[in-house]
């Protein structure tokens, strides 16, 4: 996904070098970028980088921020019943917490759509909403905007919170199923709660 996103740039007469490993100050030095954009990278980008680059720095998220900050963000949309979408924003020091340049916000039709299904279509989404953008994101025509509202944020391991939901069929759950059972095991935990 982002590779080919990086291949479009580079088409598109960007200089692109595409980097997939951690990231520190002495590379950036070398590449001296004019812009970083982040998009499905798994590390955080520390403060020294974002500063090297005069916060030229934006981060591609498959989530409708303040909502879903952090890791799973597709799939705890669904759990929490939170809006779904995507956001290009400038990436500051916390996890996706950053100004926000554009955004949108996506149907996903919950009857029809697995957890793999609903990830292909915000990826496609947030592609589409990059490309149309990309000229006014690079050369700042568009105002960026503070995040509102208290948002949620997930962790990656939280991922041991939902995997027995999803350990029968994996990514291809369909979303229906995963909140029947959701449901089930709040259910289950308040129950037992009252219990002890």
């Amino acid at each position: 996904m982002a590779k080919g996103l990086a291949d479009w740039l580079y088409d598109n007469g960007e200089d692109v070098v595409y980097i997939e490993d951690k990231i520190n100050i002495e590379d950036i030095k070398k590449i001296n970028p004019e812009f970083i954009i982040s998009y499905n990278y798994k590390y955080i980008i520390p403060k020294d980088i974002i500063d090297y680059v005069k916060g030229k720095a934006i981060n591609l998220h498959i989530s409708y921020l303040p909502y879903n900050r952090g890791s799973y963000p597709n799939v705890w949309s669904f759990l929490e019943d939170t809006p779904k979408g995507v956001t290009i924003h400038y990436i500051d020091e916390d996890i996706d917490t950053g100004d926000i340049i554009i955004q949108k916000e996506v149907f996903i039709d919950e009857d029809k759509e697995t957890l793999r299904s609903s990830y292909e279509i915000l990826h496609r989404e947030i592609q589409e909403l990059f490309k149309k953008n990309w000229d006014s994101i690079k050369s700042g025509k568009i105002t960026p905007r503070k995040q509102t509202g208290k948002g949620t944020i997930h962790f990656k391991r939280e991922f041991s919170i939902f995997e027995p939901l999803i350990r029968e069929k994996g990514w291809d759950t369909p979303i229906k199923e995963l909140k029947e059972k959701w449901e089930k095991l709040k259910y289950e935990l308040k129950i037992t709660k009252k219990e002890v």
